[in-house]
C-alpha cells in the first residue's frame, strides 16, 4: 500500500461547489453543549464543541447530533462524522459505522470490523505479532471463561485493563497473582473483558497516521513522564494536573524505527481516515513495544494528532478539513480533481 511520510503534510481542501450542497451530520456525546467542561467527560466536552465550531466554519452544512438514534431511519444527509466512541456500552465505537453501512451512509474512520479489530487490544496485539511488530506478553481474559493463573510467563509487575477502552480507564497496576485476579474480577463485574501484560518501564511514543487513498505518517511525539507510573484516566479526561510533557520526537533514527514498525501494522487496518499507533520506548535500553492503535482517535487541537499537525504544517482547520476530504473522496461522495490525494 502507499505511504507518504511528509513534512510539510500534504493538505487537500473540500472544493467550493460541494460546501452548500454536502450535507454533514456531526455526531458527538456533547455536539449539543456549549463548550463548557464537563462533570463526568472533562474537557471532552470542550473538544466536541470544538470540532462542531470548526467544521461549521469552514462554510460546511453541518447537522448535529448527540445520540446515535439519528441514524435509526435514515436522515437526509450525505456524510457522517462521528466522535460518538465512548457511548456508556462496550463495543460502542462500532455502533455508528454498523447503522451507517445498514442505511448506505458514507462516514469518517473505518468499516466496523476494523473498528473492532483496533479496539481488541488482543486481537491487535496478535496481529501485531505476526507482523513481527515486538510486542510485550499479554493474557486475555474473557467475561465468562475461567480466570486461571498465567503460567507461559511472569512479570516483577502486571498492568490490568479492559481489553477495549480508551484514555486509560480501568487500567491498574498489580504486584502479584492475587492483585490481577481481584482486578480482573472488578473488571468482569463492570462488563469488559480483562487483558493483562508486564508493566513495561519507559515512556509512550505515538505516531498519528492520516490518510485516503495514501497513509501520511504525521511527526511522532512522546510523552516524557515518570517511567515507572501508570498514566490515568483522571490525568487525560483533565481532571487532574499531569505531569507528563507533550514534546515532538527528534531522534532521527527512532522516528524511523516507530514508522517501520507502523508501517508494518498498516495493511491489518487500511483503509481508515485517521489513527494513532502507541509504542512504548525504554530509554535506557532502547526497546521498543507496540501497545495498541486507535481509529478515530482523540482529534482535539489540544492531544497528540492536533499537535503533530501542526508540527507538520496544517492548522487545526486544515487538519479537519484534509481528513474530511480524502475521506468523502474515498468513498465517492465528492470529487477532488488534481489534489494530490
Amino acid at each position: 500500500m502507499p505511504v507518504e511520510i511528509i513534512s510539510p503534510a500534504t493538505k487537500l481542501t473540500i472544493p467550493a461547489r460541494y460546501r452548500d450542497s454536502i450535507k454533514l451530520l456531526f455526531i458527538a456525546k456533547h455536539a449539543l453543549g456549549d463548550g463548557s467542561r464537563d462533570t463526568v467527560d472533562g474537557d471532552h466536552a470542550v473538544y466536541h464543541r470544538e470540532v462542531r465550531d470548526t467544521l461549521e466554519k469552514m462554510g460546511l452544512n453541518v447537522e448535529a447530533a448527540n445520540n446515535p438514534e439519528v441514524l435509526f431511519t435514515k436522515p437526509d444527509v450525505d456524510f457522517v462524522f462521528s466522535l460518538l466512541n465512548r457511548g456508556g456500552y462496550l463495543n460502542s465505537e462500532l455502533l455508528i459505522p454498523t447503522l451507517c453501512t445498514r442505511l448506505g451512509i458514507a462516514y469518517l474512520g473505518a468499516t466496523p470490523i476494523l473498528r473492532g479489530l483496533s479496539d481488541d487490544k488482543h486481537l491487535m496485539k496478535m496481529a501485531a505479532r505476526a507482523r513481527g511488530v515486538p510486542t510485550a506478553d499479554s493474557a486475555i481474559f474473557r467475561r465468562g471463561a475461567p480466570i486461571e493463573p498465567i503460567t507461559e510467563w511472569s512479570a516483577n509487575r502486571y498492568v490490568v485493563k479492559p481489553n477495549a477502552s480508551s484514555a486509560s480507564w480501568g487500567v491498574s497496576a498489580e504486584d502479584d497473582w492475587t492483585g490481577v485476579k481481584h482486578a480482573i474480577e472488578a473488571l468482569h463485574d463492570e462488563g469488559h473483558d480483562a487483558l493483562v501484560e508486564p508493566f513495561l518501564s519507559g515512556i509512550d511514543v505515538e505516531l498519528p497516521v492520516i490518510g485516503a487513498r495514501k497513509a501520511q505518517f504525521l511527526p511522532l511525539m512522546r510523552f516524557d513522564h515518570n517511567t515507572e507510573v501508570l498514566r490515568t484516566y483522571a490525568e487525560k479526561r483533565g481532571f487532574e494536573a499531569s505531569e507528563a510533557q507533550l514534546v515532538p520526537e527528534t531522534d532521527p533514527a527512532l522516528i524511523l524505527k516507530v514508522q517501520d514498525l507502523t508501517r508494518r501494522l498498516l495493511p491489518e487496518l487500511w483503509p481508515f481516515d485517521y489513527g494513532r499507533f502507541e509504542f512504548r520506548m525504554n530509554q535506557a535500553t532502547g526497546e521498543i513495544n507496540f501497545l495498541e492503535v486507535n481509529l478515530q482517535c482523540n482529534i482535539w487541537s489540544q492531544r497528540v494528532i492536533g499537535k503533530a499537525a501542526v508540527l507538520a504544517g496544517l492548522s487545526y482547520p486544515e487538519l479537519l478539513e484534509t481528513i474530511l476530504a480524502g475521506a468523502m473522496a474515498r468513498q465517492g461522495v465528492i470529487d477532488l480533481d488534481d489534489q494530490n490525494w
